[in-house]
């Protein structure tokens, strides 16, 4: 009998998610073993044309990392989508936008001024020039992917089976759902529901953490490098911007018991829509002013707060992008 068919992509993202993968050190070699690997172009010498060949729904398990920022990532998506059974959106990118999204606080255009116009890295002789998605050279016309107005997440492209969270997804997080989806190819045990969270619990964050927390009343924040937190006692109630309340638990609440705060990057709990919101009203909670103006000279301490509440979930969030005059509508 020939082997599961197994793919990863590496879309609008950092590749740590490919790293995570290899992070389940020898195990890739059971991996290897179970599944027959027929794409993964970040390790091995694959071509988009290896994937067309292939026939509906061949693929028996693809793990899309990256948010979908061009319209290669779309033609990617799709084209793995109709020839993929399960469809896992694998990490923060995929399954929520993450730190690309952070672009949907500006439009195309004012992206594309400051790489190619204003940055100072940009030298004078190059400066304004914009890549073209189709110029003519004496060798033949060269394509290159059209530049989205918005990213998103890999469901607001395509249907998603999974979600595999995180920035990038804990290695032992991993190799338990990889080995949980071999058990269940091997046994013929039932799936988990359509769209369900692999790889992560059903609380917070705050729920994993080993910090004493009092929610104490707050009058100043704190960035991480002002002072030196006591490894005890919950940072949030030492004037450092913490999302754990705000952020599923699964990762263990690793970064905190490093004495550095939660980012976000495993998404809200279940039932919360909108991660940013869900901090803004734990925040509301715990700040000590009577008066709007002392409210804001407190919050006013808090550096980037958009970038801050929204830096993992920007696409899933409630507004999706800024709009803004300049902007294009949302890609169709």
């Amino acid at each position: 009998m020939s082997k599961p068919k197994l793919a990863l992509y590496w879309a609008a993202g950092c590749g740590g998610c490919d790293i995570a993968v290899l992070d389940i050190e020898e195990k890739i070699l059971d991996v290897a073993d179970f599944f027959d690997i027929v794409f993964w172009p970040c390790a091995m010498d694959f071509k988009y044309s290896d994937v067309e060949a292939l026939g509906e729904k061949e693929i028996d398990l693809t793990l899309f990392n990256g948010a979908i920022r061009t319209s290669e990532n779309q033609y990617m998506a799709e084209l793995l989508r109709e020839k993929t059974k399960l469809l896992v959106a694998f990490g923060s990118c995929a399954m929520e936008g993450c730190i690309p999204a952070l672009s949907n606080f500006y439009d195309k255009q004012g992206t594309l001024d400051y790489a190619y116009r204003d940055a100072p890295s940009v030298d004078a002789e190059s400066r304004g020039t914009y890549p073209q998605t189709h110029t003519a050279m004496p060798e033949g016309e060269i394509e290159i992917p059209e530049f989205f107005n918005t990213v998103k997440s890999l469901d607001q492209v395509v249907a998603v089976d999974y979600y595999i969270p995180g920035c990038p997804p804990q290695s032992f997080q991993v190799l338990g759902v990889i080995e949980a989806v071999i058990d269940i190819l091997k046994t013929g045990k039932p799936l988990p529901p359509k769209g369900a969270v692999l790889g992560a619990g059903e609380k917070t964050c705050c729920d994993e953490c080993p910090r004493e927390r009092k929610e104490k009343k707050i009058k100043q924040f704190f960035r991480p490098h002002e002072i030196i937190p006591r490894e005890d006692i919950c940072l949030l109630d030492q004037g450092i911007i913490c999302l754990g309340p705000a952020t599923r638990s699964g990762c263990g609440a690793l970064c905190v018991q490093a004495n550095i705060p939660c980012r976000g990057c495993y998404g809200p709990p279940p039932q919360v829509q909108d991660q940013g919101a869900k901090m803004i009203a734990a925040l509301s909670s715990v700040i000590d002013a009577t008066t709007p103006e002392e409210t804001r000279k407190i919050m006013e301490k808090i550096a980037d707060p958009l970038g801050t509440f929204y830096r993992f979930s920007m696409a899933h969030s409630t507004f999706k992008r800024v709009q803004q005059e300049a902007a294009e509508t949302v890609d169709a």
